[in-house]
């Protein structure tokens, strides 16, 4: 790869541009300002910005997620991380009952701009405490906008996208992926590279210097196919893109959308695919019921019903919290194998 950007870097770049930008932003949470963050998302921030705008809080998440809602009630623009989505459970109080109804309650006189971020989802063996995916549970909420997305361009982006919103915004990382990088040469071939692997995708690139943004509420087609639609978010696109490299090799063609935002969730994307492949394949690391393919496949059943040429198939992680073994952990996330057989499935294969 030539130039290249990971999310961790994406992340911080987006957060530091806009503190730039605009000095009603700023950072606070567990360990983000002396310690560099948790995962060195905020590394360099504290330097730059003080420790008036990069602030270590106390582990206590419903509390300073409240100071958070209250400042964005009063002008200012909070970033909030949370150590991992698993410990925000602890303050969806401010999230869901506070910012998320803030601009209905107070009929439209109070705004509600924060943002909420962190990383969710398995990683590893962090057994079941640290491993939840919150999109369904988030998406599930009015007033609340979800955005879940791996890909560092994008990401960054929809980052500043949502730091420049008016209403409250959660974003959903990967601990995982915060090492994806992507390649960034203006007019290069896009290509991801994680664990020594690069896989080629579709996507723009923008050119150096660029104040790139990403319209939230819609999709990304990271390949082009014509067999089968395969449509997932977050870390789950690299399992996608994996599979979708082995399928060609049995000349099935997949089209792989990544949602990247939630909600709103880009319906129309997802419709047209399918419209063009006549099957599709749902792939979601949260547990099956009431998940965000549960949403798909019904949009796709009420929309594109008569395109159908098989049922939707979905692949979700096992129906049971994350166990701690290794081996159980290889069984329980989806994986490119999974992905292959739900695939040969709806090909009648």
């Amino acid at each position: 790869m030539g130039t290249s950007l990971s999310l961790r870097d994406a992340l911080r770049d987006a957060m530091s541009e806009e503190m730039r930008r605009d000095e009603s932003v700023f950072l606070m949470g567990e360990e983000v300002a002396e310690y560099n963050g948790a995962y060195k998302v905020s590394k360099g921030m504290l330097d730059e910005f003080g420790a008036k705008r990069v602030i270590d809080t106390p582990i206590a998440e419903l509390g300073f997620a409240g100071i958070g809602v209250g400042a964005a009630m009063n002008g200012l623009r909070p970033i909030v991380e949370f150590m991992t989505w698993n410990f925000a459970v602890l303050a969806f109080d401010q999230i869901v009952n506070n910012a998320a109804k803030t601009l209905s309650q107070s009929a439209g006189d109070f705004a509600c701009p924060i943002v909420f971020r962190g990383p969710s989802g398995a990683a590893g063996q962090l057994a079941q405490q640290h491993s939840q995916t919150f999109e369904s549970w988030l998406g599930n909420t009015p007033g609340l906008k979800v955005i879940s997305c791996v890909d560092p361009l994008d990401a960054k982006g929809l980052m500043k996208t949502a730091i420049r919103d008016n209403d409250p915004v959660c974003i959903m990382e990967s601990e995982v992926f915060y090492a994806l990088e992507i390649d960034t040469t203006p007019g290069g071939e896009r290509a991801y590279s994680f664990a020594h692997t690069i896989i080629p995708t579709e996507g723009e690139t923008p050119a150096d210097g660029v104040d790139y943004t990403v319209e939230i509420g819609k999709a990304a087609i990271r390949r082009t196919g014509s067999d089968v639609t395969i449509v997932t978010y977050n870390k789950m696109i690299w399992q996608a893109l994996l599979a979708a490299q082995e399928l060609a090799k049995d000349g099935i063609s997949a089209e792989v959308i990544d949602l990247r935002t939630i909600r709103p969730m880009d319906y129309a994307t997802i419709i047209q695919s399918v419209k063009k492949t006549n099957r599709i394949v749902v792939v979601d690391e949260s547990w099956p019921f009431a998940s965000i393919s549960s949403e798909v496949a019904y949009a796709v059943q009420r929309h594109a019903f008569d395109h159908l040429d098989a049922p939707v198939v979905r692949v979700n992680s096992a129906d049971t919290s994350l166990p701690y073994a290794a081996t159980l952990v290889d069984a329980w996330m989806p994986n490119p194998e999974k992905i292959i057989q739900a695939v040969k499935s709806v090909m009648y294969r």
